[in-house]
C-alpha cells in the first residue's frame, strides 16, 4: 500500500481500521475486541471498550501477530475471529457463519481451492501455543499454522450463503484495491476516482 492502511479514511468521520471494528462490535461485545499493534506503531482512535496490545516480536509477520491476540484472550473466550485491518466489507452474518462452521476443531479458515483465508477465520486461543512453537523455529506464516492443526476447511459455497459476493474476504492491499472498496462501499463515485489519478500510481509503485 505504501501507508499505513489501518488509518485510511472509508467514509466520512471512520478509518477503515475503526469501520472493520464496528461491524465486529455487531457480533461480540466491544470489550472482547483486541487490536494487535506493532512496537510503535500508532492506531487511529478506536472505541474506549478495544483493547490494543503490542506484538513486541519485530519482523515476524502476522503469526505473531495472531500468537499475541490469542493470548490476550485466552482466559476470557473460547473462539476468536482473526480479522485484518484492510477488510471494510465484512459483514457480521459472515463472520457469525465462521463462528457456526468451526464445530468442536481448533480452527475453521475459508479456502478458495488454492489459498486460505487466514484472516477471515476462527481460531481456539489453545493454537497460540502451536503458533508460539512455529515462531521459534523461524516460522513466520499463518498458513503454517493452519497446516500444523486439523483446520476446518470451510469451502466458498458455504460462505456465499451469507455473502453471495463474498465482500467479506475482500482486502486493501493496493490502492487500487482500496478505490474499488470505497466504491463498492458507496463511498467512491466514478468521477471521485477520476479526479484523483495518482493513488492509481501510487498503487503500482507499492
Amino acid at each position: 500500500m505504501g501507508r499505513d492502511k489501518a488509518s485510511l479514511s472509508f467514509g466520512p468521520g471512520e478509518t477503515i481500521l475503526g469501520r472493520v471494528v464496528r461491524i465486529l462490535r455487531e457480533v461480540v461485545p466491544a470489550e472482547k475486541i483486541v487490536c494487535v499493534a506493532a512496537l510503535g506503531q500508532s492506531l487511529p482512535p478506536l472505541p474506549k471498550e478495544v483493547r490494543i496490545v503490542i506484538d513486541n516480536i519485530a519482523d515476524a509477520g502476522p503469526l505473531a501477530g495472531l500468537a499475541r491476540g490469542l493470548a490476550s484472550l485466552a482466559r476470557e473466550t473460547e473462539v476468536v475471529y482473526a480479522a485484518g485491518c484492510d477488510s471494510p466489507l465484512l459483514m457480521p452474518a459472515f463472520v457469525e457463519r465462521i463462528f457456526q462452521l468451526l464445530g468442536d476443531g481448533p480452527i475453521a479458515a475459508p479456502h478458495d481451492g488454492r489459498h486460505w483465508h487466514s484472516l477471515a477465520a476462527v481460531y481456539r486461543p489453545a493454537v497460540a501455543s502451536v503458533a508460539q512453537s512455529l515462531l521459534a523455529a523461524g516460522e513466520h506464516s499463518l498458513t503454517a499454522l493452519l497446516n500444523a492443526v486439523a483446520t476446518r476447511r470451510v469451502t466458498l459455497d458455504e460462505l456465499r450463503e451469507v455473502d453471495p459476493d463474498l465482500a467479506s474476504l475482500a482486502t486493501c492491499n493496493t490502492m487500487d484495491e482500496y478505490q474499488s472498496a470505497l466504491r463498492l462501499a458507496g463511498l467512491l463515485s466514478e468521477i471521485d476516482a477520476a479526479a484523483t489519478p495518482s493513488l492509481s500510481n501510487a498503487s503500482r509503485r507499492a
